[in-house]
């Protein structure tokens, strides 16, 4: 895909060099593309065997401060999708991992990068994918599914009942404003709330870009799904002790042909699980 537009931001094109075209370790490859904004994103690939008969390509998504190298790579789940004999892509989202990283919050929002996933499946000539998106990813699947045709089988993991509140406004259960605020400031001593503080020190602990992460927050997700819309088999899956998605099941009844299962975890542990990887695996096979 060319390159529609290009920006003033010195951390437009941050994460992944001009020069690199691709990286292999193993079956493994890190390749690139520009969004028509011109905003660089990275995505990994893995095809098990040129000559298999691989059927429904798998798209993974990750969720907000992470990368598809912690989330999905490291835990070992492309690696099982991968013995099951399934092709993989895991984006990197923009403003994470290996992707672009630009500080204005012009270039972000869920919506945004769920047009990043249509059209980096349009560049691939992909005509049918299974999609599984983890917290922040399955926001961007459950909009992406409301309109896109071509996902054969999702799995949204890391959500509950939550989603059902976006109307539009702030969330009961998450303030965007607050965590943007404790990203952007200078000075973290100046955060006088406890639990904003913690945060902040994660995020300066971590590799991530934290006015990227500041500039997605601005640009927060809180419109309502359209789930009447989503055709595709639809697994909600959670861990039973994860506090940000309580009630996997009331989503799941709000989507048409949507179910739900909890497995043992927190928010971050449950999709690290060997628990949730046979699931999913279990349930993307069902529809092959």
């Amino acid at each position: 895909m060319r390159v529609g537009s290009r920006a003033s931001d010195p951390a437009y094109f941050s994460g992944y060099g001009a020069g690199i075209k691709a990286t292999r370790f193993g079956a493994m490859q890190i390749e690139s593309f520009h969004a028509s904004d011109g905003v660089r994103l990275a995505y990994h690939h893995v095809r098990p065997d040129e000559h298999a008969d691989l059927g429904v390509p798998v798209f993974l998504l990750h969720g907000f401060a992470s990368a598809s190298e912690t989330s999905w790579i490291g835990p070992g789940f492309v690696r099982e999708l991968e013995a099951s004999g399934r092709e993989v892509f895991a984006l990197d989202a923009r403003g994470h991992g290996s992707s672009g990283k630009p500080h204005d919050s012009a270039f972000y929002g869920e919506t945004t990068m769920s047009r990043d996933v249509v059209e980096l499946w349009d560049s691939l000539e992909l005509h049918e994918v299974d999609l599984v998106g983890h917290s922040m990813g399955a926001v961007v699947a459950l909009i992406t599914a409301s309109s896109d045709r071509r996902i054969h089988r999702l799995v949204l993991s890391g959500v509950g009942r939550y989603q059902l509140d976006y109307d539009g406004g702030p969330l009961p259960h998450f303030d965007a404003v607050g965590f943007s605020a404790a990203l952007s400031i200078d000075d973290p001593s100046k955060i006088s709330d406890a639990g904003l503080r913690d945060f902040r020190d994660e995020i300066d602990a971590s590799a991530n870009d934290r006015q990227a992460l500041a500039a997605h927050l601005r640009a927060f997700h809180t419109d309502p799904f359209a789930f009447e819309r989503i055709e595709a088999p639809t697994l909600v899956i959670a861990g039973e002790d994860d506090t940000l998605s309580p009630r996997p099941d009331l989503l799941a009844k709000a989507i048409p042909n949507g179910t739900s299962l909890v497995i043992p975890g927190d928010h971050a542990g449950a999709k690290t699980t060997t628990a949730f990887m046979n699931a999913v695996v279990t349930f993307l096979d069902d529809g092959s």
